[in-house]
């Protein structure tokens, strides 16, 4: 399989099920951003980070690959000629949104409990974390479009919502962990 196909030359691209779009399409902004997100998590996980972090890290670019595919594919691609759906053992389940919820409770059951906004920093690793939340949310956001444009499965944006709840709890525990200093935002009076 060659890596470059020079289809996309003229500024098209296809989703899955071969329907040709734009590249600045809201449906390719929405996977694309999710994979930016997924490189991103990848950069997380190749931190000095306790192991555990490490395999969630693993289940979530797994899942993150799953909602690319549902995001590239329009829903008149999702069903075959055959009847079967195209991405049938695919898909976000409520079990996925509850994996994060549960990491979020265990995280935040070993580290003190917020009581202000905090400014992203501290370490390097806990930069990436908020860096990754940002980009989850612009992908949460993006996905929140396609939906009022296209009906998109609702598992994925509520799977998006609860990462970006994970990711910002992840950087907090990270900087529990690494003893970083964690800036309290205190608005000017």
């Amino acid at each position: 399989m060659k890596i470059y196909t020079k289809t996309g030359d003229s500024g098209l691209t296809s989703l899955f099920g071969g329907t040709r779009v734009p590249k600045h399409h809201i449906r390719i902004e929405s996977y694309g951003t999710v994979d930016e997100l997924n490189s991103y998590i990848g950069l997380i996980r190749d931190q000095e980070i306790h192991s555990l972090y490490k395999k969630v890290l693993i289940e979530v670019q797994d899942r993150l690959f799953t909602v690319g595919a549902i995001l590239a594919t329009p829903p008149e691609k999702e069903t075959l000629k055959n009847g079967e759906k195209r991405l049938q053992n695919l898909g976000i389940k409520a079990s996925d949104i509850e994996f994060l919820e549960h990491e979020i409770d265990n995280m935040e059951a070993h580290i003190p409990p917020m009581t202000h906004f905090v400014l992203p920093g501290g370490h390097p690793t806990v930069s990436h974390c908020h860096i990754a939340r940002c980009v989850c949310r612009r992908a949460e956001r993006l996905a929140v479009h396609l939906n009022d444009i296209e009906p998109t499965d609702e598992h994925v944006i509520k799977y998006l919502n609860r990462l970006s709840d994970y990711l910002f709890v992840l950087a907090r525990k990270l900087s529990y962990d690494l003893n970083a200093e964690e800036v309290q935002w205190i608005p000017r009076k």
